[in-house]
């Protein structure tokens, strides 16, 4: 039995309730990619696919708007229509045509999630203008780590990808762009995208792309590889307190145990500066911290870290209550 096309609501860490569509036809594999990624929750690739030109089974415009028509309105809270599923939807070139097409019969908003290996071409950038939303992965500023990672297919190049998105924020017309950021770690030696070296890079290229939006994230679900685990929370949250300080806490988005951060209505310049002259006045305990700036403790605590690993602050009192002060 063919997989069906519309793979129903889902409760996404990102997008909320989505309605997911997949746009490529598997009757005899379970996924068809141009990435073959280590810490892909779908396993190994069955089928390496090239590119468009090689697609076999592609969906039908009309296929998923009879099928849209007959499903999207039974869904209540519906944040999104998306298209992902178990294939790069940017491999069927219809792409742009469904849109337009589901945009005639629902008012909910439309979302690309793509693995950005086809955004250098012109007609794929075109297809995904149509969409209000693209999540665009990218796991690495080096094209050695990229290649371990995403493991592409021949003729795949980061240099390409980077360009692309660099094309799609120029578009007159176009989404809005968020950078998805899978960061991993490993039992073994095998590259990783989490070291200081690694975000110094990314934040050099993310800074050339100019996103609207940057999630951070790590693997919650078993990889496609046993040797890919991922990446600590306390780790991730130093990496989104950098990301922060470059682009803003209102265009990062830490993933975090299946929760986005929440979000201040406060307005920082400067979050770091602000909590250590807050505990420069006088002692806080962490939810004191919290409650007089207005933070939450998923972005406090590497704030605290950080201050405590340079020496800045020290802790004082006891475990049941325990507070910060300058050194």
């Amino acid at each position: 039995m063919r997989k069906r096309i519309i793979y129903g609501p889902i409760l996404s860490r990102r997008l909320g309730r989505s309605l997911g569509i997949d746009v490529i036809k598997n009757s005899d594999t379970k996924k068809n990619c141009n990435f073959d990624c280590v810490y892909c929750q779908l396993g190994h690739a069955d089928n390496n696919i090239t590119g468009p030109e090689d697609v076999k089974g592609a969906v039908r415009t009309e296929e998923v708007i009879e099928d849209i028509s007959s499903y999207h309105k039974n869904i209540d809270h519906l944040d999104y229509i998306t298209f992902s599923g178990t294939c790069e939807p940017t491999l069927n070139l219809r792409l742009g045509e469904m849109i337009k097409g589901i945009k005639e019969i629902s008012e909910h908003p439309v979302c690309v999630i793509t693995n950005s290996s086809l955004v250098e071409r012109d007609d794929v950038r075109s297809n995904i203008a149509e969409a209000d939303f693209v999540v665009a992965t990218l796991v690495s500023g080096y094209e050695d780590t990229f290649r371990a990672i995403n493991r592409p297919v021949d003729g795949i190049r980061l240099e390409n990808i980077i360009n692309g998105l660099k094309a799609i924020m120029d578009m007159e017309k176009r989404p809005k762009l968020g950078i998805e950021i899978m960061l991993v770690d490993s039992t073994t030696n095998y590259p990783v995208n989490c070291t200081d070296r690694e975000i110094d890079r990314l934040l050099e290229v993310l800074k050339t792309i100019g996103p609207d939006e940057i999630e951070i994230l790590t693997v919650s679900r078993p990889p496609a590889e046993e040797y890919i685990i991922p990446v600590s929370d306390t780790r991730l949250k130093e990496i989104a307190f950098r990301f922060d300080e470059e682009f803003g806490r209102g265009r990062v988005k830490l993933v975090l145990k299946g929760l986005k951060r929440n979000r201040s209505s406060m307005k920082h310049e400067n979050i770091e500066e602000e909590v250590y002259d807050l505990i420069l006045r006088r002692p806080c305990t962490f939810k004191q911290i919290c409650a007089s700036l207005g933070v939450d403790s998923v972005e406090l605590e590497p704030i605290i870290e950080k201050l405590m690993l340079s020496e800045s602050v020290i802790e004082i009192g006891n475990v049941e209550e325990r507070y910060y002060k300058t050194s």
